[in-house]
């Protein structure tokens, strides 16, 4: 079989984009019509989103705190944002344009590399810049929308390294995955996809090793410098403070179902919180738990759950900042609880938390985005000071009808998944890698590689949410469009050589008979 043609251009990325005249008129009209499409929904929802994750980084940003139960990256950055201005208006300005330039170079450097044709692309163009979903994202205070943009600025540069390597890469990408680590923990999978990139990658052997080191070392810097701040707040050198909070939580969900002696369990603190963690599960029958409508935090969430009575029987709280503390302070006693029990029940384990979070990962819900503001006219005092709002009232077109929009985007998730698994078996059972040119089998084998980890990160170590899965989807339909276009290259070029071989065998049946 002939080997599909991959284009390996010669011509510029940047005259790619502005002197061929169909993609300069790509990038103003996608251009002009997202900032049309921003300023009308701003004209329907002129106030930012908030959720209880908006007032935490809020406050961390208040105390100028180097930790905080949620990364501490987009704390800081809304502690810097003043320096520009207060006005809330701005900053879902930045965080909405920041994501449409770096989908923009992510688009264009997919269409250069790969050169799809025209049908795809404009699928690929709606989906990347016209999508409810990231203008929903964009509007809330909190770090998902950041974290999606940098993070289709980091896979593009995967792909440059991949396809033209220079040696300022190995600094961009350690910038890029240090920086993507401080807004979202899910981030530390990527210095792992940036070390195959390198690893199959043309450059020099030292500067792969160099490429390789350098993201995990500024986030081992940071990991060191946060075990440190942590200590500092709550007597204990931890990272990060959630974290045993999600190991607690995540033993609760069986620990009804297994049979422990209460005397084995390591400490006296861990035994005291099994001891009301037994008393839950006689009070509060299963079916009053309610636990579909969690994403898998339910023990970290409800005020009468184990890990929370724990947590207001042992330390005082009446501000945010005693609230922040004691959680950090509870956190040891909840992670050594968790992982003890763990250990020592896998299966349980298996049945009962990872079976639970992989159903949310075929369905992520949209939890938060379902509705607006929480279903409130009204924003908390620690968000009207930090904007400078006039008051605490707030409104929009409509609380509810996003999530009448989105309602259709768990499902997408879920056949993207699929779509892009058989389409990558089909064109590798037709095909292959061997056939598929050096560029589109390296990129491939990086992006299956990032959603497989993915996956497996959020179901064993994450809740799972649809705005944490935004970029994955990203990657689904971008690459599974890529995968589609090489299909049916496939197919026009088997075609071709069908008709050319049987005109040639006419014309050699006209020699024969004459």
């Amino acid at each position: 079989m002939n080997q599909i043609p991959i284009i390996q251009s010669s011509e510029g990325f940047l005259s790619f984009i502005f002197s061929k005249r169909k993609n300069c008129r790509s990038f103003i009209i996608i251009s002009l019509a997202v900032t049309f499409s921003f300023i009308i929904f701003k004209i329907l929802y002129p106030f930012p989103d908030f959720f209880s994750d908006s007032y935490s980084y809020i406050f961390a940003a208040t105390v100028k705190a180097d930790i905080n139960t949620w990364p501490i990256g987009y704390s800081k950055f809304l502690q810097w944002f003043p320096w520009l201005t207060r006005s809330h208006q701005a900053l879902i300005f930045f965080q909405f344009f920041t994501y449409e330039l770096f989908a923009l170079y992510f688009f264009f450097t997919v269409d250069y590399l790969f050169r799809m044709r025209k049908f795809l692309r404009r699928i690929l163009t709606i989906f990347l810049f016209f999508n409810p979903l990231i203008f929903y994202t964009a509007n809330y205070v909190t770090s998902d929308i950041l974290f999606i943009a940098l993070s289709l600025l980091w896979l593009t540069e995967v792909l440059w390294i991949l396809y033209r390597p220079k040696w300022y890469q190995i600094l961009l990408q350690g910038v890029l995955v240090f920086a993507l680590f401080t807004l979202r923990y899910n981030a530390m999978i990527y210095p792992a996809i940036g070390a195959l990139a390198f690893l199959i990658s043309k450059h020099r052997l030292a500067l792969k090793w160099s490429g390789i080191a350098f993201g995990p070392v500024l986030i081992v810097l940071f990991i060191l410098h946060s075990r440190s701040a942590a200590k500092e707040m709550t007597g204990t050198a931890q990272f990060p403070i959630l974290a045993g909070w999600q190991w607690g939580n995540n033993a609760l969900y069986f620990r009804e179902f297994i049979q422990i002696d209460s005397t084995s369990f390591p400490t006296a603190e861990t035994a005291r919180l099994d001891s009301i963690a037994r008393q839950f599960y006689r009070t509060v029958p299963y079916e009053q738990r309610d636990l579909p409508n969690y994403v898998a935090n339910y023990f970290i969430r409800v005020s009468n759950a184990p890990l929370k009575i724990y947590l207001h029987s042992n330390y005082p709280i009446h501000d945010e900042l005693s609230n922040m503390v004691a959680w950090g302070q509870a956190s040891p006693v909840f992670g050594e609880y968790g992982r003890f029990l763990i250990r020592k029940y896998p299966g349980a384990f298996f049945r009962h938390f990872i079976v639970v979070n992989a159903r949310n990962y075929i369905l992520p819900p949209l939890e938060k985005l379902e509705v607006y503001n929480l279903g409130m006219d009204t924003v908390f005092h620690g968000g009207q000071r930090w904007f400078l709002l006039p008051s605490v009232k707030v409104w929009s077109v409509s609380k509810h009808i996003q999530g009448l929009l989105l309602l259709p985007f768990p499902i997408l998730f879920l056949m993207l998944n699929i779509l892009y698994a058989c389409s990558l078996i089909y064109f590798m059972s037709r095909t292959g890698f061997e056939q598929a040119g050096i560029v589109f089998s390296k990129s491939i084998i990086v992006v299956t590689s990032l959603l497989v980890l993915n996956c497996g990160f959020s179901i064993l170590a994450n809740i799972i949410v649809i705005r944490y899965q935004i970029f994955p989807m990203l990657l689904f339909i971008s690459f599974g469009l890529v995968i589609l276009d090489k299909i049916l290259q496939q197919k026009e070029t088997l075609s071709l050589e069908a008709m050319v071989q049987r005109k040639v065998s006419v014309i050699i049946q006209h020699q024969i008979n004459v």
